[in-house]
């Protein structure tokens, strides 16, 4: 089963960028859902991102034009370059990996990114 490690969080001010990264044990290339998520505390997890295997990308309404997901195959890592962040951004953010849209995934162990005002 694949496993996957985010990196890149930590600490911006608001209006600045980071860029996290999920990196796969194995090929991503047959991964059909590559998805980022994300959960503050006290709030349901909210889908952010997605990439599949078709080369499609998608992003949710509240990062839409902020946040761009990105595939590298031949890295077996997924990106999300997050830009203009925003204090509501901050949050424990989590790649998933599966081959349908629904579920089952697999999960990383998360990254935070924190977003001061």
């Amino acid at each position: 089963q694949v496993q996957l490690v985010e990196s890149g969080g930590g600490l911006v001010q608001a209006g600045g960028s980071l860029r996290l990264s999920c990196t796969a044990s194995t090929s991503i290339e047959s991964i059909n859902f590559m998805i980022w998520h994300r959960q503050a505390p006290g709030k349901q997890r909210e889908l952010v991102a997605i990439s599949t295997s078709g080369g499609s990308a998608s992003s949710a309404d509240s990062v839409k034009g902020r946040f761009t997901i990105s595939r590298d195959n031949a890295r077996n890592t997924v990106y999300l370059q997050m830009n203009s962040l925003k204090p509501e951004d901050t949050a424990m953010y989590y790649c998933a990996a599966g081959r349908e849209i629904v579920g089952p995934f697999t999960w990383g162990q998360g990254t935070q990114v924190t977003v001061s005002s």
